[in-house]
């Protein structure tokens, strides 16, 4: 699953540092999920999705479809 945290993040013009601080988390962990290698937990998500004033699906595009 792609996420879209890097674009909102510098849309800002925030450093992963700069969002790290303001979500309580090391600059690893934003580093992480923007590269796709961890997934962050739901609180997480749910503080960057208000953080950035967005629903959590505008964060995540997720390829999957289900069968018809």
């Amino acid at each position: 699953m792609e996420n879209r945290i890097r674009d909102h993040r510098e849309a800002r013009g925030w450093s992963q540092g700069e969002l790290a601080r303001l979500l309580g988390v090391s600059r690893q962990t934003i580093n992480a999920v923007e590269t796709d290698k961890y997934d962050p937990s739901l609180p997480l998500t749910l503080r960057m999705a208000k953080l950035f004033g967005v629903a959590v699906p505008d964060l995540f595009i997720d390829p999957w479809e289900p069968e018809q």
